[in-house]
């Protein structure tokens, strides 16, 4: 248990490597599971073209949507976007820059899809293979057949044991011509999202350096308040649980009397400890305010010696303390080479 328990500490601290990581391995288990896909083109006129185009765009917008659902941060931002205002502003450069990498990295997986079908060329030649000019690479004496007659050989390209238009196009014409352009657009892409990447992560911050530092912080802020938030709540869940525990064995125990007394003593002990962790909110009703107060009016991003709280927000915000802090003697002593 221990074990498991460093790694999840290590992938939480680690969490920006972790999900660059899941996303790779998305990305290659796409690969593969376009490799494994059983590709059946229905060579049909009319079915053809929404085979062809719904395997090239539907797998990469389910992975597009499991980069998201698989990235922790994506309810961080939306709790981030739909909160109320409060006392602390909201930002919309910090919820762009969550947003955009968050994308960034949900995009690989569909990206490697598109690109892979591209390179093979099955998906263009299957949604495509009527609209190949037999004017250009085929013999057009067959005047007698019609345009629905000419397009439904021309759909049977994709099947070679049902293709029976030789006559009119020889198959491996058509078939290479095809995958040629699916090849040529898939190169196309790749480079596109070379290109684009490099824009994003190189080009970016060297125009808006200052506004990308303060966005990074920030959104690294969030993050990190929010799992200082939870790790708090557990920690008072623990002792609230800890201390309701021990009353109720107490009240319970009436019988024997001297086992009672030495474990109520160390008890006492251990309840004691508890309730100094609770800080005060010993009831549900309390409990239920303070996480309705976190919610509704978080407190400002101004750090200030600590001071009584009133309503939602604190009671010295703004004003600056009484007497200045003093110094520690070790402090002193060593600021003056003692």
């Amino acid at each position: 248990m221990d074990k498991f328990r460093m790694i999840f500490q290590f992938l939480q601290s680690n969490q920006e490597s972790f999900m660059t990581g899941i996303c790779g391995i998305m990305a290659l288990a796409s690969a593969q599971l376009y490799s494994a896909f059983d590709f059946n083109c229905p060579c049909l006129p009319h079915y053809n073209l929404a085979y062809g185009l719904g395997i090239l765009l539907v797998p990469p917008f389910i992975l597009f949507l499991l980069g998201f659902v698989l990235n922790n941060n994506v309810s961080m931002l939306a709790e981030e976007w739909r909160r109320p205002q409060g006392q602390r502003g909201k930002d919309p450069a910090v919820l762009r820059y969550m947003f955009c990498s968050m994308a960034q990295r949900a995009m690989i997986a569909p990206a490697v899809w598109v690109s892979v079908t591209l390179l093979d060329g099955k998906c263009i030649t299957c949604a495509f293979c009527t609209s190949v000019p037999v004017e250009t690479l085929g013999n057009i004496s067959h005047a007698s057949l019609s345009k629905g007659e000419i397009k439904r050989i021309l759909a049977r390209i994709p099947c070679k044991e049902i293709y029976d238009g030789q006559e009119l196009m020889t198959n491996e014409v058509a078939v290479r011509y095809l995958r040629c352009i699916s090849q040529a657009l898939g190169w196309c892409f790749v480079l596109l999202m070379t290109m684009l990447a490099f824009l994003v992560r190189s080009l970016r911050p060297c125009f808006t350096q200052a506004a990308f530092l303060k966005s990074r912080y920030w959104s690294h802020y969030i993050d990190i308040e929010r799992k200082l938030f939870d790790e708090t709540c557990t920690e008072h869940a623990r002792s609230f649980a800890k201390v309701c525990i021990q009353q109720f064995f107490e009240g319970m125990s009436t019988d024997l009397v001297a086992t009672r007394c030495h474990l109520t003593r160390k008890a006492s002990v251990d309840a004691g400890e508890a309730t100094e962790k609770l800080l005060g909110i010993t009831d549900r009703g309390t409990m239920n305010t303070a996480l309705k107060s976190w919610h509704r009016c978080k407190p400002p991003l101004h750090l200030h010696p600590p001071a009584l709280l009133s309503g939602n927000g604190w009671a010295g915000e703004g004003q600056p303390p009484a007497h200045p802090p003093t110094p520690r003697r070790e402090t002193a002593a060593y600021y003056s080479g003692v």
